[in-house]
């Protein structure tokens, strides 16, 4: 009896390859920015604010998996904090707030005000998307209980 290698919805004869990773990752990403989106439409306040927080650093750990497919899940979360924190740390300067009043897509990627609660936040993003990563992993982990007849 082999274990299985592959996802319950990829069949056993298909590897799971990093093709399949990076599309999961571009659909994630594509997920999350809607999300983002439609919190900012549809929340104010804190709720909106830190809610964007945490889906930003799920937004950054799909484009690290997007980037390297092959990476694993401590280390796309991992990654992914790396970069919100250095991001929010990078708004202990000047540059990002000047950037900001020049493009809107600046203010969107790098923010404008450091804000230290923001660090936490980004945590808790990094730390749920290391969980559904891990939950995806052990998926595909999980051993066959029995083989088939015609297989014996």
């Amino acid at each position: 009896m082999t274990p299985m290698t592959s996802s319950p919805l990829i069949p056993d004869h298909i590897p799971d390859r990093p093709g399949r990773r990076r599309l999961a990752a571009a659909v994630t990403a594509l997920v999350v920015i809607g999300a983002g989106l439609g919190l900012r439409a549809l929340a104010s306040g804190d709720v909106a604010k830190y809610g964007g927080d945490a889906l930003y650093t799920v937004l950054m750990l799909a484009l690290v998996v997007l980037v390297a497919p092959r990476t694993t899940p401590a280390g796309a979360a991992g990654a992914a904090l790396a970069v919100s924190w250095g991001v929010e740390l990078l708004q202990l300067t000047p540059v990002p707030a000047e950037l900001a009043q020049h493009s809107t897509l600046a203010r969107l990627v790098l923010g404008s005000t450091f804000n230290a609660p923001d660090l936490f936040w980004y945590a808790a993003g990094a730390a749920a998307g290391w969980l559904a990563m891990k939950g995806g992993t052990e998926l595909r982990r999980t051993p066959r209980l029995a083989e088939p007849i015609e297989s014996r």
